[in-house]
């Protein structure tokens, strides 16, 4: 990387004119596709190798008989330098990416060409601008105080955790989702000294379960009331897909399969494979050695709270699912399969005119190229064969999206056969009916096709709030997630 970081500072530092942003570190990801993605010779575009899902790169323009090389609709493709390959990934590999990101956003060039050794090229398609670094667990450490646990498959979940079988599920970058499932395995198969077959399978279940509500909830609720309740719901929505209805396209092999209907691909994202890199998802976040460590802290809090409830609602009776739930109809608590996250859904501006997602497209000013990517762009005016353009940048606060324009590329006209200006489709305010609307709007997002197909519910449950930092007292509070007009989470019932 050194080499191709240096020719792009020398272009900065020297006497041309550091115009527009260098391009960004950018990621290999395709949601649930498949481990390995082709990249080509540039000479002819024949197939040379393959990169690995999460695999983080520098991009550039390679440039030939005076043009950026593109498909016939003017996609490009990328040259790439290689910032992190997940197949050789260590924990050094962390702070590695983190510079590289640090570095790009510093620089500013007057192109995006290619340096002239670059020999291979990928579709700027397979890449993002994703900016969460290779997730590793600390290096083992002697001491911390062990939880005994409250329950039997608690004990079992919290051995699992400090035990190796879990430890070498994340030594590598890749694999991850296998391989903690093999790690179960193992431990089950090492532990029978520890519980019945029937009880360490329900453990290996349980922490599926767990680790999903922790991940697929917002983790910056922490303890508090909502928070739980939301974990509580995911957990629920995971019982009902393995109780009852057991569905092959929902991950349920057999009847009480939650670990297969808690981690399918399709149906909870988390565990796609570069989201396992970045998240820490299949973590032993239990281990007692973590216990003084702030992040660790958390999740051990977040677990804790919710596991007696989780365990209720996979294991436990109707009876049990009413006092985790009070004050909900048992019918539509069994047939919540489904919830919509509005603020984790497609983003989308319909108070902005022409801004457009530019996938990948080349910008161009004289004999000047640059790469826009993975972002989105407010179009101006056309002119000849292209189009002036600013960045359409946004922060996403609590309640809002905060949009600001950026004139980053002045004089630079991007290829107008990549813009469609095409009126935005439906994107309601929160992604809520319009019924629902009150004061000023801070957000817009879009919905699922299925989110009218049920009817909406607004849960309740009775549980301890600790509050977001995970330090408060625990008082017993009854609170509602969901119903029509819930900006944040809203649970769905029967929606096949």
């Amino acid at each position: 990387m050194r080499k191709f970081l240096g020719a792009f500072a020398l272009l900065a530092a020297g006497t041309l004119q550091a115009a527009i942003p260098a391009t960004p570190v950018m990621t290999v990801y395709e949601f649930n596709g498949p481990l390995e993605v082709p990249y080509f010779n540039i000479s002819d575009l024949s197939r040379a190798g393959t990169l690995t899902q999460g695999t983080s790169l520098i991009p550039c323009l390679p440039i030939r008989d005076g043009k950026p090389l593109t498909d016939r609709s003017g996609t490009p493709y990328v040259g790439f330098e290689i910032v992190v390959d997940p197949r050789q990934a260590s924990r050094a590999s962390t702070e590695v990416f983190k510079r590289a990101v640090a570095a790009r956003k510093a620089l500013k060039v007057k192109n995006h060409h290619c340096p002239a050794s670059v020999r291979h090229v990928i579709g700027i398609r397979d890449l993002y601008a994703l900016e969460k670094a290779p997730s590793f667990d600390p290096p083992r450490a002697s001491g911390g105080r062990a939880e005994s646990g409250v329950s039997e498959l608690d004990r079992l979940v919290r051995a699992f955790h400090a035990s190796s079988d879990c430890e070498g599920a994340n030594v590598k970058l890749t694999g991850r989702r296998p391989a903690l499932k093999r790690a179960w395995d193992d431990f089950i198969r090492d532990h029978a000294d520890l519980g019945s077959p029937t009880t360490l399978a329900r453990a290996m279940h349980l922490d599926y379960v767990m680790r999903t509500a922790i991940y697929e909830g917002h983790l910056g609720r922490g303890c508090n009331a909502y928070g739980a309740c939301e974990r509580n719901i995911i957990a629920l929505s995971i019982r009902n897909r393995a109780v009852g209805q057991c569905r092959k396209n929902q991950g349920c092999s057999f009847p009480g399969d939650f670990q297969g209907a808690a981690s399918s691909v399709s149906q909870y994202n988390i565990w796609d494979e570069y989201l396992t890199q970045i998240s820490g998802l299949t973590s032993c976040f239990l281990r007692p050695d973590l216990a003084s460590d702030d992040r660790y802290v958390k999740l051990q809090a977040m677990y804790a709270q919710s596991q007696p409830d989780v365990e209720r609602i996979l294991f436990g009776d109707d009876a049990d699912l009413g006092e985790v739930f009070p004050e909900n109809s048992l019918a539509d608590l069994t047939a919540m399969r489904h919830y919509y996250h509005a603020p984790a859904m497609g983003k989308c501006f319909p108070n902005h005119d022409r801004v457009e997602y530019m996938s990948g497209a080349v910008a161009r000013k004289g004999d000047d190229f640059a790469l826009i990517a993975n972002t989105r762009i407010q179009v101006g005016a056309k002119s000849g064969d292209g189009y002036t353009f600013q960045e359409f940048r946004f922060e996403e606060a609590s309640d809002r999206d905060l949009v600001r324009i950026e004139d980053n590329y002045p004089g630079f006209l991007v290829d107008a056969r990549k813009v469609s200006l095409r009126a935005p489709g439906s994107c309601p305010a929160y992604g809520i009916p319009s019924g629902c609307r009150s004061g000023t709007v801070g957000r817009y997002r879009k919905t699922p096709n299925w989110l009218n197909d049920g009817k909406p519910l607004g849960i309740i449950c009775r549980l301890s709030d600790r509050g977001e930092s995970c330090r408060g007292g625990g008082a017993t509070t009854t609170v509602e997630v969901g119903g029509v007009c819930d900006k944040e989470m809203r649970p769905v019932a029967g929606v096949r």
